[in-house]
């Protein structure tokens, strides 16, 4: 079975080389009568492939009924256009490649986690994002004297290898107040709502039903009926979780200016200003306030219904439950 299939449009430098690729319908698993007419059509043998179109070949595809709309719009234009083929879902071997798996994602047609996004960073060039498009660093001093000669001017958004994602993607039901703090390749579950100070990195998102005013880091998926308080933070997989998977679950709250380190189960609260990582030390408290053992964090991963807060007459981390002294000792050491 095809993983995806994309018909694109993109940018590249005065080398040839691809800056980025734009796929308006974007497929997850097409129909596999569609991919054989595709690879009839341009004379593709099967697997993964990335094959820039010319004149000709767009004319043939537009000839095939599911593609003919956009196909037909392409015909003619001054920018490249590119089919991409998934088959197999490994290392990504192009740019347009690494595109098509970050469309997915923001199309809500896989999930964060759901397709293989190994070694992308090595074929994501770094771009002068501009209201002119997308340019490559090294031909931007001439572009930019190029247009003030001209009497215009270049305003550089953002220089990253990832652009914002509503210049791609802007999905249904989402409110985002800075589309700038939210990158392609992010997840934006229906009735999300993103305020200025939030950010949502690649491969990373919500469910859906979220107020966001924190950062959801690279990796962490935040569950239905969760809110993010204004500066908060979630610890992503490249900047220090390791392998651990970092995500809240549902109806949690992790407070403004907090954090977490470890994976937030169910109906849970991390007050303000307290940063939880895997090796912090917790006091368990029982339903009637009284202390059951001390605990790292980590043993608490996923664990629903706690409440993390500060102690502010000793300093100590403390994590009160609804469950009775035995019954907490039962779940804390139902594993060992």
């Amino acid at each position: 079975m095809t993983i995806a299939l994309g018909l694109g449009i993109g940018s590249k430098n005065g080398a040839g080389e691809w800056l980025e690729t734009f796929f308006p319908a974007p497929q997850f698993q097409p129909d596999s009568s569609l991919v054989a007419s595709i690879q009839e059509t341009l004379g593709l043998e099967s697997g993964n492939t990335t094959t820039e179109l010319n004149d000709e070949q767009i004319e043939e595809l537009a000839k095939i009924a599911a593609l003919s709309d956009i196909a037909s719009q392409m015909k003619g234009s001054k920018s490249p256009a590119v089919v991409v083929i998934i088959e197999e879902d490994g290392k990504a071997s192009s740019t347009p490649e690494v595109y098509l798996k970050l469309h997915l994602l923001s199309h809500r047609l896989v999930k964060p986690h759901g397709i293989n996004l190994d070694g992308i960073f090595g074929l994501l060039p770094n771009v002068a994002w501009t209201n002119k498009g997308p340019i490559d660093l090294s031909e931007l001093t001439a572009k930019q004297l190029e247009a003030r000669v001209a009497g215009e001017l270049i305003e550089v958004k953002s220089v990253d290898k990832f652009p914002q994602m509503t210049d791609y993607v802007v999905p249904g039901g989402v409110r985002i107040a800075d589309t700038a703090r939210v990158r392609l390749g992010a997840y934006i579950g229906e009735g999300t709502t993103i305020m200025h100070e939030g950010f949502v990195n690649f491969n990373a998102g919500t469910e859906g039903t979220s107020m966001i005013e924190g950062r959801i880091s690279a990796g962490v998926m935040v569950g239905k009926g969760s809110d993010l308080g204004g500066g908060c933070s979630t610890m992503g997989t490249l900047s220090g979780g390791g392998n651990i998977i970092i995500a809240v679950g549902e109806n949690s709250l992790i407070g403004a200016n907090a954090g977490i380190g470890i994976p937030l189960g169910d109906r849970c609260t991390v007050e303000s200003g307290l940063y939880i990582t895997a090796g912090t030390k917790v006091v368990m408290l029982d339903a009637e306030n009284q202390v059951v053992e001390t605990v790292k964090a980590r043993d608490l991963a996923n664990k629903a219904d706690l409440l993390f807060r500060r102690n502010s007459a000793n300093g100590r981390v403390e994590c009160l439950t609804n469950k009775t002294a035995i019954e907490l000792n039962e779940e804390l050491h139902a594993n060992n």
